[in-house]
């Protein structure tokens, strides 16, 4: 089959379409033939070699395809449309996924728009309310809001809790099309100071919950921006791993309640749990159109460097997606 593979080169590692052997499926996987897949972040920081825990080494966390092999236990048959996550594989014409968190595919949705669902709602999903226990009419600062983890977000928070969403971005366009999702109040970090544009938004009190892809750049913003006895989740750190100087007692001062997360390199466990509890949650908005998913650009498999440098540079609004001819 063919795969997007790392090259290791001096100036920089690159991806190259490779010929390499198809999957085989272990007990409990489904073999799926993969006709999208989506890039993202952790995709990125393997292709560095940053990341600690990639296995596989064909990039990819999440696809969308047709099931052609299916064990006699799984709820899936060959011929089926389905979209998950998987443990590395994704860009490549076969992949491996755990039949328990595979998720059929709606059926008015394209493999394209089928594969920007997995990583950015389940995260989404984990971060507001496995993590972040969002309640209805609670208040959130969502960092990075036109992300594909961002658009997924404002959208679960204003229909599963009605909140007041507030968003960050660096464009007039990124703010405009969050507000479009539903995001109540956008600030542009680039002009403003986003401490006290929430502290206005909502009345010197702070947000109950930040979705935090920052880091330590808005390390005393976030501090400043959350409520007393508030959540903060720690998803990213796109401005940086450390802090240089931290009041833990203004923490406690505030009674904060912050927690740090990925996704990729949770267990399999977890993982299934999650489909599943986003699966009879999430799912029911999905096939009614209400919540959807949001794609910025579809590359070719081929361009796979050129889809993450598209990343990189931070021109996406939503998923940027592979197509797997």
């Amino acid at each position: 089959m063919k795969a997007i593979m790392i090259e290791q080169q001096e100036n920089g590692n690159r991806l190259q379409l490779q010929n390499h052997p198809a999957p085989e499926p272990a007990a409990g996987e489904l073999l799926i033939k993969v006709h999208a897949a989506a890039v993202n972040r952790t995709d990125i920081v393997t292709r560095e070699g940053r990341s600690g825990y990639a296995v596989n080494p064909i990039l990819g966390v999440e696809i969308a395809g047709v099931v052609e092999q299916a064990d006699g236990e799984s709820d899936f048959a060959p011929g089926d449309r389905v979209m998950g996550l998987v443990n590395g594989g994704g860009y490549a014409e076969y992949a491996v996924m755990p039949a328990d968190r595979a998720m059929k595919i709606p059926a008015a949705y394209s493999f394209e728009q089928a594969a920007a669902v997995p990583e950015v709602f389940l995260t989404a999903y984990q971060t507001l309310y496995w993590l972040g226990r969002l309640q209805p009419n609670e208040s959130v600062l969502i960092h990075a809001g036109a992300s594909g983890v961002g658009t997924a977000a404002i959208q679960l928070a204003k229909k599963l809790s009605g909140a007041q969403v507030i968003v960050t971005a660096g464009s007039q366009d990124k703010l405009d099309f969050c507000r479009e999702l539903g995001a109540d109040v956008g600030i542009d970090y680039k002009k403003q100071s986003f401490d006290e544009e929430v502290l206005a938004a909502t009345n010197g009190r702070g947000v109950d919950l930040i979705l935090d892809f920052v880091g330590a750049d808005y390390w005393d913003k976030n501090l400043a921006s959350v409520a007393k006895e508030g959540r903060w989740v720690l998803i990213g750190i796109l401005g940086g791993a450390q802090v240089e100087r931290v009041n833990l007692f203004a923490l406690m001062s505030k009674c904060v309640q912050l927690t740090a997360t990925l996704l990729t390199p949770r267990s399999d466990e977890y993982k299934a749990r999650l489909t599943s509890d986003f699966v009879r949650d999430v799912m029911p908005y999905m096939e009614t159109g209400e919540i959807k998913p949001i794609i910025d650009t579809v590359f070719p498999l081929a361009e796979a460097m050129e889809a993450q440098r598209h990343m990189e540079d931070n021109r996406n609004i939503g998923k940027i997606v592979l197509k797997v001819d």
